[in-house]
Parts: C-alpha cells; structure tokens; sequence
C-alpha cells in the first residue's frame, strides 16, 4: 500500500486513511475477494499509530464498506452496493467539501453557549426583550387588518415599504433615494452575502476594517475573496490606507461600518469621510457601508451616512431594523445603483423568492407610525444608560486592569486587558462563572482585547457580569 498521510491538511489523519480506503474499493484497488490489512499490520505498514487504524476502520463500517468479524479479519463488505440493505451516504466528507464555510470554532462554541446555558451576555448583538416595541407591534397587528397579498411580492420588496424607506432615509439619515434603488433583505446578513456573492468573484481583494465584525465572517473566504486591512484610530480608519492596499492587491471593494463601529464604537470622522469619497471616485472602488447603528446617538446629534455625502453612486448602503426595533423582524435593506439592485434582487430571487409580505406589513407600518419617534427615543435613553453602566462596572472591578474607548452611541463597548493574558483560558473561566463575551481575536489581529455589547441585558446584570470576569480575570492570571 503505497499511501502517506498529508500532515499540512486540516483534516484528520484517520479521516484522510478511510478516504483513500474508500477510493480504493470504488476503483478496484481492494478487490472484493480478499480481506483487508488487521489493524496492527496496516499500522505498522504505514508507521501510524493503531488508534488511527481503528478510527478509520470504524468511519468504514459504519458507512457499511467494511465488516469487521473476530477470527475472520475485516473485509469488503459484501452488500457494498446496496442489495439487501441501503448504504448509509459518508455525511462527514460532504460536510468538509461544502463551498460554504462554517462559523470559527469559538464563534460555534459562543453561539452553543448562548442557546444551551442561561448565562449573562455580553457577547450577543440582539437587543433584550423589553427593548423591543412589542406593545406598539402589538397595537399596529390588532388594530389594522392585513390587507397584502400573502403571494409572492415585488422582486425589490414591497412597495409601500420602499416608499416608506425612502422617506425614512430622508427624514432620519439625510439620504435621498427613490424606491426602485431598494432591494428589502432578510436583515443586513443576507444583504452582506448577496453583493460578496454578485459582485465579486474568487481571488478578488477587498479591504475592511481591522478589529471588523466582517472579520467574523466566513462569507469572504467561502467566497473564494481575500480581505485586507484597514487600522482604525479614534477618528476611524485613515484613508491613506486604502491607497497603500490598493497599490498593492488592486482592491475590489471596501467595506466599512462608519458610525458607532463594531466592535470598537468609533465613528469615521467628516474629514476621513470626505476623503474616502474621493479615494473610490479617483479609483473607481465601490464602498460597501454597513450602517447599523447611527440612529442611537448620545450626543442628540445626528451621524449621518457617507452614503449621504455620495455623489456619484460609488456607495452601496446596507441598513437594517434588527438594532433599533426588533432582530426578529428580518428587515433589512440595500440602497445603490439600479443596475446593481437588479442583480442582487435576481439572486435573492433564485435563493427565497422575496421577503415575507406579512413582516413587510408590519414594518411598514411601525416606521410609518408615531410609534416609531418614541420607541427610538426611549431606546437611545436606555442603551446610554447601559454604556454608562458597563463604564461604572469597568471602573469599579478592573480600574488598572483595562482602559477603554467610550462610545458615544450603538451597543459595543471595545476594552484592551493590559497586562498578556491566555484567550482561551479566560473565556472558559469566564463561561464557568457563567458569564459570556466576544474574545478580541473574533474581531481580528488584536491581542488582549475583548468585546463587550451592552443592549443584551439590563444594568444589574451588566454590573453582576463584569464582577465575574474581574475574578475570571484573575483566576485565569493564576495559571500563569
């Protein structure tokens, strides 16, 4: 058996060795009449340990290509075509070969955290429950009738929403934009992987922002397209940057989350803003901005969109109201060029035929209503009170351990631990006391960071939350 293992690869050695087993026996390579190496022979052939032996052998049998019998050895099985029993499909290898990537490890482990434990979180982006206008939603549903279709809708999204959207970009972020240039999504997520998907192809450059949500992301690398990095200050990123990267890997693409970033709640400053613009015209890149949060000012001064200040059309803006009314809503939207709505509309299409028209409804008339200036007000008082909470604890149980950006808006709080501290080991103390955040390396390069999100839960717990990881903290020092 002439095989070796490929030590480079992710994969796992026992898992590439039942591979190559499996191959062999679809071409011949094993004919069906002889049994095949023992265990401890095939081990000491290929100068592998017997536990991956056996490991690979198991994953053969119980895909039902081998039989295993004491005192007769393992062999080809003899219904490998499906005779008299049917052949269980090898579900792992199409799970690896799949295009689509799955979430990092730790995003897994944080997501399976959240669902199964009751814990003090800190790390999701949803905001808590009595944030969420419920009693408005619930008058608008009881008090008006359904008067939509509930086939499918216009393939731009509902109309009487566009129209809405229009007029509430106008009113609330300064952008002026017509109906036909929105294409409504489930939420800023799809919205995000339909123009990764589109408008760009595998091998392309983009840049984004370095700490970046987007870095959490595997929509890029499942894309097959390769992100770069901006740095960002307290004034956001330097606009030099992307020239430098764009000399360099002929960048596709920018995409940047300009007020109230997360992870870090920076805001791109008017300047950088400005030159930026001027940055995408001269070179002809497109902006992709991810505009979550700039209706949650502090200050009761308006962040305005860069789409606002675009001129030309070189900016694609992506917003949604799953930050300011309710995340389950799945409301998003694109605004852009008409040509490049129709494309990503004919995608989103192919994917789910359109949005539902019965949420369309809903969020229509929540935005149209007076509901609407209340709930935002009464949200930005209560998220302000949480930053300053989150601020207060920092101070209180880790004065000299952190130092910190302050935000003057959104729900992300961006904190540096001073002193090197083990990722990993922190996070698991942290779960222990039963208290969950997002580790800076979710974010991007930086070390000794982590993320906390303030619209999750309410002061006591927040004050409670950062006690436990004061002490996880600590405890986790101790290993050191």
């Amino acid at each position: 058996m002439e095989w070796k293992p490929d030590r480079k690869l992710k994969k796992a050695i026992y898992k590439q060795l039942a591979e190559y087993i499996e191959n062999g026996i679809a071409d011949g390579a094993f004919p069906l009449d002889k049994p095949l190496p023992s265990e401890r022979n095939l081990a000491k052939l290929l100068v592998l340990n017997r536990s991956t032996v056996v490991a690979a052998y198991d994953e053969l049998e119980s895909n039902g290509l081998i039989e295993r019998k004491r005192g007769s050895g393992t062999t080809i099985s003899k219904d490998i075509w499906g005779i008299t029993k049917k052949r269980v499909p090898s579900w792992n290898r199409y799970i690896e070969a799949g295009s689509f990537l799955p979430n990092v490890p730790v995003m897994q482990r944080i997501r399976k955290e959240m669902v199964e434990h009751k814990l003090i979180n800190l790390a999701s982006g949803e905001l808590s429950e009595d944030l969420f206008p419920l009693k408005s939603l619930r008058e608008i549903i009881s008090d008006r009738s359904y008067i939509g279709s509930l086939g499918y809708d216009h393939p731009l999204g509902n109309e009487a929403l566009r129209i809405t959207i229009t007029n509430h970009m106008q009113r609330y972020r300064g952008l002026h934009t017509n109906p036909t240039s929105i294409l409504i999504t489930s939420g800023a997520q799809q919205a995000l992987h339909l123009v990764i998907q589109c408008l760009l192809k595998p091998g392309d450059a983009v840049a984004i922002e370095d700490p970046s949500y987007h870095y959490s992301l595997p929509l890029f690398e499942s894309a097959g397209v390769k992100p770069y990095f901006l740095t960002a200050d307290e004034n956001g990123i330097k606009p030099g940057d992307i020239i430098s990267l764009h000399k360099k890997h002929r960048i596709r693409m920018i995409f940047l989350n300009p007020a109230f970033q997360n992870p870090t709640g920076v805001s791109l400053s008017q300047k950088r803003r400005a030159e930026i613009l001027e940055i995408s015209s001269k070179y002809g890149i497109p902006v992709v901005e991810d505009d979550p949060y700039s209706l949650t000012s502090f200050t009761g001064k308006p962040v305005l969109p860069l789409k606002s200040l675009d001129q030309n059309g070189n900016v694609l803006y992506i917003s949604s109201l799953s930050k300011i009314v309710a995340s389950g809503l799945r409301i998003g939207w694109i605004i852009g060029p008409k040509p490049v709505i129709e494309r990503l509309s004919d995608a989103k299409q192919q994917i789910d035929f359109g949005h539902s028209s019965y949420s369309q409804w809903v969020a229509n008339d929540f935005l149209e209503s007076p509901y609407f200036a209340s709930h935002l007000n009464n949200l930005v008082k209560h998220l302000e009170s949480r930053r300053n909470q989150i601020i207060a604890s920092l101070e209180t149980y880790l004065k000299d351990e952190v130092e910190f950006f302050i935000p003057n808006g959104g729900i992300h709080l961006w904190c540096k631990i001073k002193k090197e501290v083990n990722e990993n080991r922190l996070l698991e103390e942290s779960l222990k006391k039963g208290f969950i955040y997002a580790p800076g390396s979710t974010m991007g390069s930086n070390h000794n960071f982590v993320r906390f999100t303030y619209a999750k839960e309410k002061e006591s717990n927040i004050d409670e939350g950062i006690r436990r990881f004061a002490e996880a903290l600590q405890i986790s020092r101790e290993y050191e």
